[in-house]
């Protein structure tokens, strides 16, 4: 079912996105914006996106969604989309995250072959797509929310966080023993990790920020810089060096954080407005949820998603905004670069952002994939 799916090095590529997608003429109003539409999507909406890590040769993309499916489609140069594999498990997704293992030595999952699973019925799992066969390695008592794989030069293993109040550490070698828990002061809502940081976002607005090489040791915990729920966190490399030295949040009152983890600036911390009517609506701006956030793994920009059904990108460092999409007929709730920053995928459903009154069933949810090297350039100084 899922052969193609080997660990390799990087192929060459005939046909670039870019190119094939200034040939696409996908556009409906379904798709202002004329990108590449995933065949077979989800029947519910995505709560979970990932692309395949640089272990593989080809892009891979899985989803997770709140009709408790998984999927996973091969996303091939000209644009087109196959699907490879499916698994239905027993709650719904709220993670995933792929195996990206280069030192095998210290745990049994080689290659980019797996995707770990965080799940609303309390279960942390392990998805083979090679055999298409699901494993339950670990779990909570509460929602699981979040699952970050992490390969380090002296260990690996898969970090997840619940609505427990806690974080655990799972070594693949020993699964269903947590080989470490952190106890948090609040539920976990959203966790990043970019080696060696890890950060943490709980449902009291509180930030706390880990080192993780060795044994994981608090250096930072901060209430939030923005007033309301946080929504998505995403870890920033400095420039210079590629060392994670910060992250950005977005909350639910249409605002992003740009926060260093250490800085002699102050100044160097901002937030910024994004996610809002360009123009009144009887009156009023009206403002919506920041869904999801992340880096471009080559320019280090950044793109912003919300429930507004428009994406953003921006140049934090120019403080500016590079690009807006068109509106979309529903809300964006989660998107993600491939490993070469040149696809942009995000899904579009219902966030519930305006309540069960507003939910029609029958309307149809989308994946689509950007061509994106160039809009995420970062602003030239004049």
């Amino acid at each position: 079912m899922f052969s193609s799916l080997t660990s390799s090095a990087l192929r060459p590529t005939s046909t670039p996105f870019a190119a094939a997608a200034a040939l696409s003429s996908s556009a409906g109003a379904h798709n202002p914006n004329k990108d590449f539409e995933v065949v077979q999507p989800p029947d519910d909406t995505v709560q979970a996106l990932k692309f395949s890590p640089p272990a593989l040769a080809q892009n891979f993309l899985v989803s997770g969604s709140w009709d408790n499916v998984l999927r996973v489609w091969e996303v091939k140069q000209d644009g087109s989309t196959e699907p490879k594999a499916e698994q239905r498990i027993q709650g719904p997704v709220m993670q995933v995250d792929w195996s990206d293992v280069k030192h095998s030595l210290f745990c049994n999952i080689q290659d980019g072959t797996k995707i770990f699973v965080a799940s609303a019925d309390r279960q942390v799992r392990v998805w083979d797509v090679s055999s298409n066969q699901v494993a339950t390695i670990g779990q909570h008592d509460q929602t699981v929310s979040t699952c970050n794989w992490v390969h380090s030069p002296t260990y690996s293993c898969l970090i997840t966080g619940s609505w427990d109040k806690t974080v655990k550490f799972w070594d693949m070698r020993t699964p269903n023993t947590p080989a470490g828990v952190v106890s948090m002061p609040e539920r976990v809502y959203f966790v990043d990790v970019l080696y060696p940081m890890g950060v943490a976002c709980l449902a009291n607005r509180e930030i706390k920020i880990y080192k993780l090489d060795g044994q994981p040791v608090e250096v930072k915990s901060m209430e939030s810089p923005l007033k309301y729920q946080t929504r998505c966190v995403s870890i920033f490399k400095d420039k210079t060096n590629g060392a994670p030295v910060g992250y950005a949040v977005g909350s639910l009152e249409g605002r992003v954080a740009i926060q260093y983890v250490e800085t002699v600036d102050p100044k160097a911390n901002f937030t910024f407005k994004c996610h809002r009517s360009p123009e009144l609506v009887n009156g009023f701006q009206e403002i919506y949820s920041v869904n999801d956030v992340a880096f471009h793994p080559q320019h280090g920009t950044l793109a912003t998603v919300g429930s507004d059904g428009r994406y953003s990108f921006w140049d934090k460092d120019a403080r500016t905004k590079l690009k807006m999409s068109e509106k979309l007929q529903n809300s964006i709730t989660r998107c993600c670069f491939n490993k070469t920053g040149d696809i942009f995928a995000y899904a579009v459903g219902y966030d519930w952002s305006k309540g069960h009154e507003f939910h029609n069933p029958q309307t149809k949810n989308y994946i689509f994939l950007h061509a994106c090297f160039e809009d995420l350039k970062p602003r030239v100084k004049k």
